[in-house]
């Protein structure tokens, strides 16, 4: 297991932080919390795996490429991991990529994902392997499997230079409300570019604007009831 920096773009400006609760990480700068206060890592469940057709979708044993804007604690990255394990197929592998403009310290990431003893192992990995200055590029082999990359810095510029195409996207910026760039039109009409045929996304966001610019970038999209209560989370599909 190892992890490497390069560096497309740097980063070398960290997200100041208060933490409630005793774990709950709380984005200053944003003006909101990191994750549902309720269950962030139920809701990861709820919103991006049933969203995006996981883990059915993994039956197969092709390479499987998932897209997240907002990285954060790490929290949908380490609950993935852990579903993907239960599910993948021998051969199987998966490549978790996440854009993150102020990415979180080991310590931090730790501190916020303790409050869950289901995903001990991967925050464990997680943290063990998380440089001490995460910036450009940061790519951990989480197992033979799984690699993780986490992209640092403007999410726009860094996944408009991306050679990749996402069979899944999870949308989890801060809210729509918080932080409008993270869902403008010029931004998910890229999402849309990058999703390969077929692909998806799935985002606990409902607001009007957001729907409109996923329908405009060219989603069929569809409305489903939300986490906790929550009226509406939207998913939708790039036509094959």
């Amino acid at each position: 297991m190892t992890h490497s920096n390069t560096t497309p773009e740097t980063n070398k400006t960290s997200e100041p932080l208060t933490w409630h609760d005793g774990d709950m990480p709380y984005s200053t700068a944003f003006g909101d919390h990191f994750y549902c206060q309720t269950d962030g890592r139920l809701e990861c469940g709820h919103v991006f795996h049933a969203g995006n057709g996981l883990p059915d979708r993994w039956q197969s044993a092709e390479p499987f490429t998932i897209g997240e804007l907002g990285f954060g604690t790490g929290l949908n990255a380490c609950e993935t991991w852990r579903r993907w394990k239960e599910h993948r197929q021998p051969g199987g592998r998966l490549h978790f990529i996440s854009f993150e403009l102020y990415p979180m310290q080991a310590n931090e990431i730790d501190r916020a994902l303790s409050r869950w003893p289901e995903i001990d192992a991967e925050r464990k990995a997680l943290v063990a392997q998380w440089p001490q200055d995460p910036s450009g590029i940061v790519t951990v082999a989480l197992d033979a499997q799984t690699t993780l990359s986490v992209v640092c810095g403007d999410a726009f510029t860094n996944l408009s230079a991306s050679p990749h195409s996402f069979d899944a996207w999870f949308l989890d910026g801060f809210a729509p409300s918080k932080n409008s760039d993270m869902w403008s039109a010029e931004l998910m009409q890229l999402v849309y570019d990058h999703t390969a045929p077929g692909g998806s996304f799935a985002t606990y966001a409902a607001a009007g604007f957001v729907r409109r610019n996923l329908i405009a970038a060219g989603y069929a999209l569809e409305r489903r009831p939300g986490f906790a209560g929550k009226r509406e989370m939207l998913c939708g599909i790039r036509s094959a």
